[in-house]
């Protein structure tokens, strides 16, 4: 009985985001693209090699850095192609600047180019905020993973062939393994925007999603025969498996992966809240900040809106509230590990 104030609460989550999501669809076009003084901005440019006062030396090389006309020895210098900028990407970024600053002073709002906000490099990175607190969520990852390591293996007892008691530690030191990966291709998406790194940070991406999916629905159900944890996962592997094989060979559907990765997130989220309520877990309370927390980074996730400054968007929000989030979530996974520790131990003795 003492669940029941709770659940007004789980039926909020469920019945809101996916209100939300079917019927608030976000925008996908690029309304910067059709604007005729930015496409003839970068017409010129590419014949020119300048936009405005600015010159580009890429416009004198092909995209593989040879140059157009001129000897063999003016190739463009490696530290500069490894970027892997040239003629098209600077015009379009400096015709964008200067479309969006005749915008301002017009007092129109900006617009998308190419299916991105109108952001400001940094020593050529893109979203340098975003590059900054996918680090910064790497290195929390990091740590959490390395502090769970620890206790299991340093600090709880182990059993006598030198096993841990915790019947779950292979599934987190695999999620920490893939949150890690996620957050590396994401920062070096949104350092340098290329299909490769695109794919790369959408597949992690999918996976560890996906993953955390089934370590939610595993944790939750109490599954711990080996048996039966390769019968809950097969399905998800397989669906996931599936998505980023379509995603990188057939299409890359921006509209379609993001309600992939939205519905196996509120999917989770359900998960754990219905778990915290019917588990009366130690750690409760820790589990409720994060479902709140993450429901509030999916709206983050979802309402799109500009880049304050050129370099803040809600993208980058999203990040920043991932990083005390994954903080407290691994502090999580330890208080897990040392209960259900305990718990086992006693049943031993």
């Amino acid at each position: 009985m003492a669940a029941f104030p709770h659940c007004p609460l789980l039926a909020f989550f469920f019945f809101f985001f996916f209100f939300f999501f079917f019927f608030l669809h976000p925008l996908y076009a690029s309304p910067g693209d059709s604007d005729p003084i930015y496409k003839d901005c970068v017409v010129q440019c590419e014949k020119s090699g300048c936009a405005g006062d600015k010159c580009f030396q890429h416009c004198k090389f092909s995209s593989d850095g040879k140059p157009v006309d001129g000897p063999w020895y003016l190739q463009e210098p490696l530290y500069l192609r490894w970027k892997q900028w040239d003629c098209q990407t600077d015009c379009r970024y400096h015709c964008m600047l200067a479309r969006e600053e005749e915008r301002t002073n017009l007092g129109d709002k900006p617009v998308k180019y190419h299916g991105k906000w109108p952001f400001r490099r940094v020593y050529g990175i893109q979203e340098p905020v975003a590059v900054a607190l996918a680090t910064l969520n790497l290195a929390v990852q990091f740590h959490g993973w390395i502090s769970f390591f620890i206790l299991l293996y340093y600090k709880l007892p182990m059993k006598p062939n030198k096993k841990t008691y915790y019947e779950y530690t292979g599934l987190w030191h695999i999620y920490g393994i893939l949150a890690m990966n996620s957050w590396f291709w994401n920062a070096a998406f949104h350092c340098r925007d290329v299909e490769l790194t695109e794919k790369l940070d959408y597949s992690s991406a999918v996976a560890f999603i996906g993953f955390s999916l089934i370590v939610a629905i595993l944790r939750a159900l109490n599954v711990r025969d080996e048996a039966a944890k390769v019968m809950v996962s097969a399905p998800i592997i397989s669906f996931v498996t599936t998505h980023i094989l379509y995603l990188n060979f057939y299409k890359l559907d921006y509209g379609l992966n993001a309600k992939v990765c939205v519905v196996m997130g509120i999917t989770q989220l359900v998960v754990w809240a219905v778990w915290a309520v019917l588990s009366r877990h130690p750690s409760q309370c820790k589990l409720w900040i994060l479902v709140l927390g993450g429901a509030v980074a999916i709206l983050l996730e979802a309402f799109d809106f500009p880049p304050y400054g050129g370099y803040v968007d809600a993208h980058a929000l999203w990040h920043a509230t991932s990083i005390p989030l994954s903080y407290i979530w691994w502090s999580f996974v330890r208080d897990d590990a040392e209960f259900r520790t305990s718990t086992l131990l006693k049943k031993v003795k």
